[in-house]
């Protein structure tokens, strides 16, 4: 008898309308202990969460039982974010449970919407990077491939941004503080996971010398599981979450004594590994903090894969890259190379040459940036300090490879010095992003222009030493969130016209094609975005005060607050139309509200005096009655998932804006675009493939190319040419330093009109300003014409096909992992 298999008397939760009423009852009394009198709609969730979760965890089981039997090969996604959002709607959609649940509530007497506003969303992720890693595992469940997510369960995440006399205010983000009805805590998993330390050196039974790790510091990691369901399949895969744990709870001598404070301060400050994510970073105890954040997680989940593996197949290590992958994620988890190691040689008993063979079949490498100071890189001294077995497994795999290089391109000592993956030329550091690359056998971009700079730019000696190794695989999002869950009017109308296939194949997208030179379809597609609209701007009305009218245009730029991204750009346009409409300027003029939305990095000054300038710019032009509707201007604080499942079907007018050459793929891009959105955008990251799908008439590009970029940073780039040549760039500036914008302290944004001009505007907006100003113009005179703006619209979204995140995946299953689905 096959233990592992569930008891024959286990029987699937009934799906039917009754049967999720019954399931919702029960568990309002026996999991949250209520009277439906006494309820609340906390207490509501929380029963609704594991009625759901039922329905999810039944499969999960079954799934890892397809898995063994099948004795397949798995993905491992390494990533230290996974911006999952609420996890309720996805879930019940996924399991095409929504609809009876949504009655089985109303039966109940409760409004499925009021439950949904209830969950938190889960903290786990930041941006771009943890939400690809969120629609990655969705495709991975949604395709039947066997992948599981490993990462960290932070109790608090990034932060809750709160915007306060102007400006932005971090306060922690506890969505943990009422539980996570979605997780299953795993005590049997628990590894330690060790730091500090030294190295001594004896020789082992063959009399060769080896290097052990002793007066470590222990911490222990605790494994949290959440499912993740595929949408029209049985396959439930995994996420799983560490939490760091003290290995003593607290010292009893310290207590007894008296010093109640320090008989816990031990537990207190290892259990912080799991507490935040990216602890501010400006501090050297910070920095250190996020290396041992970033080991933490890579140590346990190489702890338990390996664990998972020796297992299944005992003692038989050639196997491992036949039924292992690892895909890191962007740098943060680069130091598994080094683990995997550490483990296959000092846990294992492997030899260096077996041990590194394995290693460089087993992982794979995602790069996200093509900005150098981007990539991670660590002090020798603290690396020595925090991880000195690892340091020394790095030297070893430098030395290795140097001496590879060497032979291969005997006396170019440049060379060497420029690929090497400890940096002598800056304070000696260690370059994880090298260590990555050396230590994988496929490195990927995430678009076609990022992939084709990596080889050229920033990664082009290693392309050279490892031709082949570098190609690309451009992201995609999940139509389940983005559009069949944030957009259900939008999904619904698609439905009605070509059958809900494309929920799960996108390219069925392809067949709206004819259905643009519909009229009735194209005044029903423009009644679904006004509705969209006006739910946004109700909420906007509510929280912020700020009336809008949902006949303006929708012009929309939600991203992570930074220079490179050129929100400034967007602010000068802004002030542009102000003094515009002022002056009376407004003859042809299409009235439009700018919609900004977006977190600074709590260390970056100039992001936040980003964020500050777009809100002192917003009550200039929203109180100023001059502007008699034409104008207004909107900072949406605190932007998540959930805001952004909002903001995406509002918007008409998607702001891709970034200096060509600086974002590497892009995901909003898609998203927009796919909920109904035309893009003006630079030819940069994901732009590019856009508009070979949806066709250069159906979007807005403007500004300097990639190359052109390079060639008038060769030349000599004088922004002073483009402000003295331009009296509308010239008055918007002169306003910003003279301070129009905030006449209580006139020399409060000095600092960026000084960045600007004086300090060589680095991400090049004053040159490009006059063609995305007049860019804007042929936006606003194609909206006047609505019927126009329709049809190209719901082309855009025909077209959007190839940026499902199944198609990414389905291309990261065949180049790199080599994995075949499993379905049940």
């Amino acid at each position: 008898m096959n233990k592992s298999r569930l008891p024959a008397t286990t029987r699937r939760p009934a799906r039917d309308l009754h049967g999720i009423a019954r399931s919702l009852a029960n568990h309002l009394t026996y999991t949250s202990g209520c009277l439906p009198s006494f309820a609340t709609i906390r207490d509501w969730y929380e029963a609704t969460a594991h009625a759901v979760r039922d329905r999810l965890i039944e499969r999960r089981l079954s799934t890892i039982e397809n898995y063994v039997e099948k004795d397949t090969k798995r993905v491992y996604y390494l990533s230290l974010e996974f911006l999952i959002g609420r996890m309720l709607v996805d879930s019940a959609l996924n399991l095409d449970i929504e609809e009876p649940l949504r009655e089985g509530l109303l039966e109940l007497g409760i409004d499925m919407e009021n439950v949904v506003e209830s969950e938190p969303d889960a903290a786990l992720g930041n941006g771009g990077l943890g939400r690809l890693a969120a629609c990655f595992l969705d495709s991975m469940a949604t395709l039947d491939l066997p992948g599981m997510g490993y990462g960290i369960r932070y109790e608090y995440g990034m932060f809750t941004q709160h915007i306060e006399n102007g400006q932005q205010v971090e306060q922690p983000d506890n969505w943990l503080r009422y539980g996570n009805p979605w997780e299953f805590q795993r005590t049997e998993r628990l590894y330690p996971v060790k730091f500090y330390g030294r190295l001594v050196e004896f020789p082992d039974a063959d009399g060769q010398m080896s290097k052990h790790w002793i007066d470590s510091e222990i911490v222990m990691a605790m494994a949290y599981d959440m499912p993740v369901p595929g949408y029209g399949t049985d396959t439930v895969n995994n996420l799983r979450l560490w939490s760091a744990k003290a290995s003593r709870e607290f010292n009893l001598d310290s207590f007894n004594a008296g010093d109640y404070v320090g008989a816990v301060e031990e537990k207190n400050s290892t259990e912080n590994l799991s507490k935040v994510l990216y602890p501010n970073d400006t501090s050297v105890m910070g920095r250190e903090l996020r290396l041992r954040q970033q080991y933490f997680f890579v140590s346990a989940s190489l702890q338990d894969i390996l664990r998972r593996f020796s297992r299944e197949h005992p003692d038989d290590w050639e196997l491992l890259p036949e039924k292992v992958a690892i895909q890191l994620n962007d740098t943060h988890p680069a130091i598994a190379v080094a683990e995997m190691m550490h483990a296959l040689m000092d846990t294992y008993h492997l030899k260096w040459d077996q041990a590194w063979k394995l290693t460089t079949k087993i992982f794979a490498y995602t790069n996200h940036t093509l900005m150098p100071e981007a990539l991670e890189t660590w002090p020798v001294e603290m690396f020595e300090r925090v991880l000195p077995r690892h340091l020394d497994i790095i030297y070893q795999i430098n030395a290795n490879f140097l001496n590879d290089v060497n032979h291969r391109f005997p006396g170019d000592t440049d060379l060497l010095r420029r690929v090497s993956i400890v940096d002598e030329d800056n304070g000696r550091r260690v370059r994880m992003a090298y260590l990555a690359i050396v230590g994988s056998h496929t490195v990927n971009g995430v678009a076609a222009l990022h992939s084709e700079l990596l080889k050229t730019t920033l990664f082009a000696d290693f392309n050279r030493i490892f031709p082949g190794r570098i190609i690309n695989v451009t992201n995609g999002i999940t139509p389940r969130r983005w559009l069949n869950q944030c957009n259900p009017g939008l999904s619904k109308l698609i439905a009605s016209a070509i059958g809900d296939g494309f929920i799960k194949d996108l390219a069925q997208l392809e067949k709206l094609v004819p259905f643009a030179e519909d009229t009735e379809f194209r005044k029903a597609f423009m009644q679904v975005k006004r509705d969209s609209q006006a739910r946004l701007s109700e909420r906007i009305r509510v929280h912020q005060g700020i009336t809008l009218n949902t006949a303006m245009l929708f012009d929309v730029q939600v991203k992570r607050i930074h220079e490179y991204k050129r929100q400034l750009l967007n602010v000068l346009h802004v002030i542009t139309l102000y003094n515009r409409i002022r002056a009376g300027k407004t003859e042809g003029m299409t009235p439009r509200v700018v919609i900004f939305a977006g977190k600074a990095a709590p260390g970056y000054h100039m992001a936040k005096l980003i964020i500050r300038l777009i809100l002192d710019v917003a009550d200039m032009v929203n109180r100023d009655p001059a502007i008699n509707g034409f104008l207004r201007v909107v900072f949406f604080p605190n932007y998540d998932v959930s805001s952004a499942e909002r903001i995406f079907p509002a918007s008409d007018l998607s702001e891709q804006i970034s200096t060509a050459g600086t974002e590497a793929s892009g995901t909003g891009n898609m998203k927009m675009a796919l909920n109904g959105a035309l893009t003006i955008g630079t030819l940069d990251g994901a732009n590019i493939e856009i508009r070979e799908e949806v066709g250069e008439e159906n979007m807005f590009i403007f500004g300097l190319t990639t190359e052109q970029v390079a060639e008038l940073r060769a030349k000599g780039y004088n922004p002073w040419q483009y402000y003295n040549s331009n009296p509308e760039l010239k008055q918007a500036l002169d306003m910003i330093a003279g301070g129009f914008f905030s006449v209580g302290e006139p020399d409060r944004y000095k600092t960026i009109y000084e960045n600007l001009l004086w300090n060589g505007d680095h991400y090049l907006l004053l040159a490009d300003y006059a063609s995305y100003v007049a860019t804007q113009e042929a936006v606003g005179a194609l909206y006047r014409d609505q019927d126009e703006w329709a049809r190209r619209v719901i082309l855009n979204v025909a077209r959007m096909g190839k940026f499902s995140s199944d198609r990414t995946i389905r291309e990261y299953a065949q180049k790199i992992w080599g994995v075949q689905p499993v379905p049940r």
